[in-house]
C-alpha cells in the first residue's frame, strides 16, 4: 500500500482551531498559506504589530499552558481576513485581523475569556512575510503518520486524536514510525518536493483533548515509557513548490 496524504490542516491563529483543507499551494521555503500567520501574545510580552523574529511559545497564549483555548472553535475567512470565534457553536467574537478595530474586538474577547492567564491585554500579532509564528524557527510543514498514532494505543490504551499533534499533513499507508526513516531524504508529494529535516519533540500541548479542553493524557511521558523518546511526526521544508491535495502519494525522490 502506498503512502498518501489523508488530510491537510492549517492553523491560522497559533493555539486555536485546526482548519481542514482539500488542497494547498506551497512555495519554496514557506509554510502552508495562513498557517500560524497570527498569534495572541501575552499582555506581558514586549511585542506589537508585525513580527519577523522567532519567539518562544511561552510568550503566547498556548495550549501547553492554557488548555482553556480548546473550549473555543475558530474559523478564518481568507477573503475578508476575518476570524470568527465560537463557543459551543455560538458566535462570541468576530473581527478582521488585518484591521485595528477587528484586532481590538478579538483582543477584548480573549482578555475577558482568559482573565489573569493572559497577563494583561493580549496582543493580536501577525507574522511578517516569509515568517511563521510557530514553535519552529523557520517555515516548515509538519507531517504526522496515522499508523504511529494507532501504535501508541499500546501505551495509552487507545489511539490519540490526531488533532492533538497539530500537524499539517496526516499520512496513511505507512508503517508505524517509518516517518522517522525519511529524515534527511527528499520526497515528492503532489506537485512538490519536500525535504524531511527532523523528528518533532512533543510537549504538554498534546495532553489536551481538542473537544473537551481537558488535560486528560500525558503523551510525552507515554512516549518515553513506551518508546524511549518524546518524538512523534517529522518536519519538512518545501524545496519545490506546487499543489498538494488530499489523496496525493508520498514518494522518496
Amino acid at each position: 500500500m502506498s503512502s498518501t496524504i489523508s488530510a491537510i490542516y492549517r492553523h491560522p491563529v497559533k493555539g486555536l482551531t485546526p482548519e481542514k483543507r482539500s488542497e494547498v499551494e506551497l512555495s519554496p521555503g514557506q509554510a502552508i498559506p495562513n498557517d500560524r500567520r497570527f498569534a495572541l501574545a501575552l499582555g506581558s510580552t514586549q511585542v506589537d504589530g508585525t513580527v519577523s523574529e522567532w519567539m518562544a511559545k511561552s510568550n503566547y497564549l498556548m495550549l501547553m499552558r492554557d488548555e482553556r483555548l480548546a473550549q473555543l472553535q475558530t474559523e478564518f475567512d481568507d477573503e475578508t481576513q476575518t476570524l470568527t470565534v465560537l463557543r459551543g457553536g455560538r458566535q462570541v467574537a468576530r473581527g478582521a485581523l488585518t484591521q485595528k478595530i477587528g484586532r481590538t474586538m478579538i483582543e477584548d474577547f480573549f482578555q475577558a475569556f482568559m482573565k489573569e492567564e493572559s497577563r494583561g491585554r493580549p496582543k493580536l500579532i501577525e507574522a511578517a512575510e516569509g515568517h511563521v509564528l510557530s514553535d519552529h524557527d523557520s517555515p516548515v510543514i509538519s507531517m504526522i503518520n496515522l499508523a504511529s498514532l494507532q501504535d501508541m494505543a499500546r501505551v495509552l490504551g487507545s489511539a490519540p486524536d490526531a488533532r492533538r499533534f497539530r500537524g499539517n499533513f496526516l499520512i496513511e499507508g505507512m508503517e508505524p514510525w517509518a516517518e522517522f526513516d525519511l529524515c534527511g531524504m527528499q520526497v515528492k508529494v503532489g506537485d512538490t518536493i519536500l525535504e524531511v529535516t527532523e523528528r518533532i519533540d512533543r510537549c504538554g500541548a498534546t495532553n489536551v483533548d481538542p473537544d473537551t479542553a481537558e488535560r486528560d493524557l500525558n503523551i510525552p511521558k507515554a512516549l518515553m515509557r513506551g518508546y524511549g523518546h518524546i518524538e512523534c511526526g517529522v518536519f519538512a521544508r518545501v524545496i519545490e513548490g506546487g499543489t498538494v491535495r488530499e489523496g496525493d502519494t508520498i514518494t522518496p525522490v
